[in-house]
């Protein structure tokens, strides 16, 4: 098994949004704002390689938009998802899996395309990956999450008959070395991949931990649905994280791809930061 970063690019968030009751005097310290108030995120997925599978975890925001909607996010920086895969020697058609974190348009965006006027899967010969309970969550949006789930990054994909449901169990195994842990205060029924890589255990975070700036147990986004859920997920995860010695893998961290913890008086911190090819 190969793991490979894929950068799709940058986009800006609020950084109040994104750390919820956390003051700014706090927060802007590890996640500096711009005059508007804004931060730089990632949109960082992960490539599996293994045998004859390519699964490609999550797919950034994508370029099918229209410019109203990107004047929002302010996409930036030179990564693209083809380019990303174009410098490992592959393309869209090569993947074989593509797994959904959840359907957020920052995480699915990039699953569908538009081709003369058509909504069609990037990625044209993937099995795509979600889970039930959060499908229909996301097809039939609550008011305040609606704005994140678009019907054209989504109902394509089933359209197309390439979709398939996870079932939803703690630690079920989705592939060979690829356990599948399951988080419901962000979002209902995100999934959270575990890979047995090079004698470790890799956890892509998703939105359960997007940077090392919300390490502190209070900094939950104001775009969780359930804040208080998040908490407790996210204090169990950590204990278990850093009792284990997981490498946590983040998603929307701008700097750091990979972190390791440690226990410190301020509770738990970050140990180590570091880049995946270097594990």
């Amino acid at each position: 098994m190969k793991l490979h970063t894929i950068e799709t690019g940058l986009f800006k968030l609020d950084g109040g949004a994104m750390f919820g009751v956390v003051p700014k005097m706090l927060w802007q310290k590890t996640n500096p704002a711009d005059a508007n108030n804004l931060c730089t995120w990632a949109m960082r997925c992960l490539l599996i390689e293994d045998g004859n599978k390519l699964t490609l975890i999550d797919t950034g925001i994508g370029d099918k938009q229209d410019e109203r909607f990107f004047s929002h996010y302010y996409l930036h920086g030179d990564d693209s998802m083809d380019k990303s895969l174009a410098k490992l020697g592959f393309n869209k058609a090569d993947i074989t899996d593509v797994f959904l974190t959840h359907l957020h348009f920052d995480h699915v965006g990039g699953a569908i395309i538009r081709k003369d006027d058509k909504l069609i899967p990037a990625f044209k010969n993937a099995t795509y990956w979600s889970n039930e309970k959060h499908w229909q969550w996301a097809v039939e949006p609550n008011a305040r999450e609606k704005a994140s789930f678009l019907k054209e990054n989504i109902l394509p994909i089933k359209e197309s008959g390439q979709l398939k449901f996870i079932k939803e169990n703690e630690n079920i195994e989705f592939q060979k070395n690829v356990n599948i842990s399951f988080a419901y205060g962000h979002t209902d029924a995100m999934m959270l991949p575990k890979i047995n890589y090079k004698g470790k255990t890799l956890v892509y975070m998703a939105d359960l931990l997007p940077s090392v700036g919300h390490l502190p147990l209070p900094y939950v986004m104001a775009y969780d649905m359930f804040p208080l859920q998040t908490l407790t997920e996210k204090q169990a995860f950590l204990e278990e994280a850093v009792d284990n010695n997981y490498v946590l893998y983040l998603e929307h961290d701008p700097i750091n791809e990979c972190c390791t913890l440690q226990r410190t008086e301020k509770g738990i911190r970050v140990a180590e930061t570091f880049k995946l090819r270097e594990i």
